[in-house]
């Protein structure tokens, strides 16, 4: 049976390696503000445990669930424990014209934690780092100089792919109270962009469309670090407060892109194809990213959580096409909170299972004609204890739900046809396993 275990712990994060480029990039759903910069950067707001509480959980201790948010959390890891989450999304991306609708559904995350000494724990685990998929279609109309319309144009900008993350993560008791950790992290992957023009002459016949494609693939890879700390104290016996804090330090991420350019019929056949230049070197300058949180519980069956993240988007730089844009600062903040009615509870399963809820607001980094865009969402999760544990070890399912609108729909200079929004609900499904390793058995 141990052997078993083992085999699985070690066996699925390492054919998830194998796969997580590919799987990432299918887990967003169509969203336009992917194009910009790297992706839909992840926020770094935890597994399904976290973002049924809004993504909070910085000052939060927990363990039955790893905390990856903050590597000073780990310290109270009491078991080794084993989580993956997978998700799914639907979403309706519109503007003022147009809109879609569209799903999709991928693996989240693996994480693993294991206690190491009273005052030292450590873990490891795989997580997306950004995540790039759009598709987007823009009408125009080609003017000569006295403003007649000469052509008709359509352009069409599709993206996949993304940026993965395995980390290992250390967390440490330096005195009564205080911890702190330290994350090392690999990022690495690959993005997809291509830009499809076609130029149709008025009144002349569809069949002579054609179209001019130019594709580009641009690999990232590099080391990231990012420390926390974490204070525990205490009000009275029944209150008890948390203060924590995390920087993940700039970046710059190695990068490589090449691009083609082709040609092709109304038929989509390609009749040309050719080089668009040597493979181009270059970075991608990550910006820093700090955030604090706090927390109160009651050491038994309730923590409530507030968290702000501030990261220096101004100071991104890239490679490929969707890197033109000038990116701005963004602040996140987010409340919630987490309740178990009797965690000891026999005769009512449902008094041991934990609800959660959370609200968040962020901004985007892309300001159209100086306008903040904001992601708001209201979060609610579960956590549902099987029967089956034991003192060595428990298995425990989760469910978080998410739903949000980013941007808006309105018209300003840059956008004609209104900005795009997006509503969207995503769903979290994670598996946590906790199970206690190095017992020295006795014979009596």
């Amino acid at each position: 049976m141990l052997k078993d275990k083992l085999a699985a712990l070690v066996g699925l994060p390492l054919l998830t390696l194998l796969v997580v480029p590919h799987t990432y990039g299918q887990g967003l759903g169509n969203s336009p503000y992917s194009r910009i910069g790297i992706g839909d950067a992840n926020p770094n707001t935890g597994g399904v445990r976290q973002q049924g509480m809004g993504g909070v959980g910085l000052a939060a201790p927990n363990s039955a669930q790893v905390n990856e948010l903050n590597p000073a959390l780990l310290y109270y890891t009491a078991r080794t424990t084993y989580e993956v989450g997978v998700k799914g999304s639907f979403q309706t991306v519109r503007n003022q014209v147009s809109s879609q609708r569209n799903g999709s559904g991928s693996l989240d995350y693996l994480a693993l934690a294991v206690p190491l000494s009273k005052r030292w724990a450590a873990g490891v685990g795989l997580k997306p780092y950004t995540a790039v998929n759009y598709d987007a279609t823009v009408l125009g109309a080609v003017k000569d100089g006295d403003g007649n319309t000469i052509a008709n144009s359509l352009e069409q900008y599709r993206g996949t792919g993304g940026l993965s993350e395995v980390y290992l993560a250390q967390g440490f008791r330096v005195a009564k109270g205080l911890s702190v950790g330290l994350t090392g992290s690999y990022v690495f992957g690959n993005i997809d962009d291509q830009t499809a023009t076609s130029v149709l002459p008025v009144n002349a016949p569809t069949v002579d469309l054609t179209k001019v494609i130019l594709r580009e693939q641009i690999h990232y890879s590099d080391f990231t670090a990012r420390a926390g700390v974490h204070y525990r104290g205490s009000f009275n016996e029944k209150i008890n407060y948390n203060l924590a804090g995390t920087y993940r330090f700039a970046a710059d991420l190695n990068g490589s892109r090449t691009a083609t350019l082709e040609r092709e019929n109304a038929e989509g056949q390609q009749v040309e194809s050719q080089s668009y230049g040597s493979e181009v070197k270059g970075e991608a300058s990550i910006p820093a990213q700090a955030q604090l949180g706090i927390s109160f519980d009651n050491n038994r069956n309730w923590s409530a959580s507030v968290d702000v993240a501030q990261q220096d988007w101004s100071k991104f730089r890239g490679l490929g096409l969707g890197n033109t844009l000038t990116l701005n600062n963004t602040v996140r903040l987010a409340v919630g909170g987490e309740l178990t009615p009797d965690p000891a509870s026999v005769e009512n399963y449902f008094r041991r299972i934990t609800y959660r809820a959370g609200l968040s607001v962020a901004q985007l980094p892309y300001r159209p004609a100086g306008q903040t865009l904001y992601d708001r969402a209201v979060s609610w999760g579960f956590s549902f204890p099987l029967p089956s544990a034991t003192p060595l070890e428990a298995t425990t399912m989760m469910l978080a739900f998410t739903y949000g609108q980013r941007g808006n729909t309105e018209r300003n200079a840059v956008n004609v046809n209104g900005n795009v929004k997006e509503d969207y609900i995503r769903m979290q499904l994670g598996v946590t396993l906790n199970n206690r390793w190095f017992i020295k058995r006795r014979i009596e």
